[in-house]
């Protein structure tokens, strides 16, 4: 059972009898169909199924020398609905399946951003006419939890607000010129983390940290495209599944200055979601890479 199927509005799924059926119908009625041979003759296929709007499931498998469909896996997913980065991606297949992994050097979250790959089709085809590199391609991100909480804003004026935006920018510079070998700018990101570690130490203290931290963006847990983050909500919608009539609310969070869409059943929510206050929970994050011929 898929640990995430709860977040696009399957949370009463007990079993693999249940679970079958939900395979079959997607496949039955699916919403798309991509194809895609391999270098070995054979072919791909994914069927992928929405059960509300921008949430649903993918299953995946091969079809083999009789034409039938070999079922080998499935995952929920979230449409993200906007670019997130332009940065580039390196992409890498999981041993096990044929899935794939997303791996993109943004410095604005501080670490590799790391995610798994929802149009893996349009890569395989790109891959197979050997078109890569491929350059003007952009990165939407979106992700799925299974808890989260919602928690109000810090309280800021514009000009603190401001303020905050040009110190964000002028940290990405010193990132970049870092990752070129800018020995002064390693130098002045590592003064500026002292700075900060001895500063929020001090204030600790006496102060919640939620009031201290605006947004973070860390690594969870022990698989790669895992993440714990605190963001705020910039939009937030409901939608229904209509599968099992579960709510299920999707927000578009904005983390670090990165941006990207989040689905969460109404279960696991505490609190209420609202445009301007902030979300925080453990997601597993996913990606669509945008390439240029469709646009």
């Amino acid at each position: 059972m898929h640990k995430f199927l709860r977040a696009v509005g399957f949370s009463k799924i007990k079993n693999r009898k249940e679970l079958n059926a939900l395979i079959t119908a997607t496949i039955q009625d699916a919403t798309r169909r991509n194809y895609v041979t391999t270098p070995e003759d054979g072919m791909i296929a994914e069927f992928t199924r929405d059960f509300a709007d921008y949430i649903g499931l993918a299953v995946c498998g091969e079809f083999d020398e009789e034409d039938k469909f070999i079922y080998e896996y499935y995952y929920p997913y979230l449409i993200p609905t906007n670019v997130s980065t332009e940065e580039d991606i390196n992409i890498e297949r999981h041993a096990a399946t044929i899935s794939y992994e997303g791996v993109c050097n943004e410095p604005r979250v501080g670490v590799t951003l790391i995610f798994y790959l929802q149009n893996m089709i349009p890569y395989i085809k790109y891959e197979n006419e050997k078109k890569f590199p491929i350059r003007g391609t952009t990165l939407s991100l979106s992700a799925l939890s299974t808890k989260g909480q919602i928690m109000m804003p810090i309280a800021k004026t514009e000009e603190e607000k401001e303020v905050a935006k040009k110190k964000m920018g002028y940290r990405n510079k010193l990132i970049n010129n870092a990752r070129k070998g800018d020995e002064t700018a390693i130098e002045s990101l590592t003064l500026e983390d002292m700075d900060l570690y001895t500063t929020l130490s001090k204030k600790i203290r006496k102060q919640d940290v939620y009031s201290l931290v605006d947004s973070y963006f860390m690594p969870y847990g022990v698989e790669c495209d895992h993440y714990s983050v605190l963001g705020e909500i910039t939009e937030t919608k409901k939608v229904k599944n209509r599968f099992t009539d579960e709510i299920v609310h999707i927000m578009r969070i904005n983390c670090n200055e990165l941006e990207f869409d989040v689905a969460i059943n109404e279960v696991d929510l505490l609190g209420e979601p609202a445009v301007g206050r902030r979300f925080k929970g453990n997601i597993w994050m996913q990606g669509a890479i945008n390439y240029p011929e469709s646009k």
